[in-house]
């Protein structure tokens, strides 16, 4: 212990240097100086003291903050919101992924084509008929009957077109 009590003033600054928490430092230091005593007998005997609790210390702060890392930042629970307790369930988004997939599947080719080349990749009524080498007539009214079979059948098979539909985008 001769050795080991005039090293822990430094041990503690290079502790708060590491972690930059005062509290977290001394216990770091804490558990450094617990880990010596303990493994003193595994120590070299021809090694220097202080390099070897440098090292105890160094390693067992990185081991603290990968362990942080993993766990995330630590948040007492009076001092957390609502809001971030709380996790919004995710199964809603599978099953209307799911829903949303088996409808695509179940238009007719002609239609599953126009609507993913004019809502998913963006390309224009023109670009769209050039593409399939179709009128843009027959594009805008593909369009049309694919995304009113597309409510419906994500409505389910009783829902019923609403009055008022997406506008269609205009001819360039």
């Amino acid at each position: 212990m001769r050795l080991v009590e005039p090293l822990i003033p430094a041990l503690r600054r290079y502790a708060r240097a590491l972690l930059r928490d005062p509290v977290d430092a001394d216990d770091l230091v804490q558990d450094c100086l617990e880990r010596a005593v303990g493994r003193w007998h595994q120590r070299r005997p021809d090694g220097d003291a202080r390099t070897w609790l440098y090292a105890i210390l160094h390693n067992l702060a990185v081991s603290q903050m990968r362990q942080r890392a993993r766990r995330g930042a630590h948040l007492p629970v009076e001092d957390a919101s609502e809001a971030s307790l709380s996790i919004a369930p995710n199964q809603d988004d599978g099953l209307r992924h799911r829903d949303l997939m088996a409808a695509l599947a179940a238009l007719p080719e002609e239609q599953r084509g126009v609507l993913l080349l004019v809502t998913v990749e963006g390309l224009s009524y023109a670009e769209t008929a050039q593409v399939l080498a179709i009128p843009i007539g027959t594009v805008m009214s593909r369009l049309a009957r694919a995304r009113d079979r597309m409510i419906q059948l994500m409505d389910g098979e009783g829902g019923s077109v609403p009055a008022k539909r997406p506008l269609l985008r205009r001819v360039k």
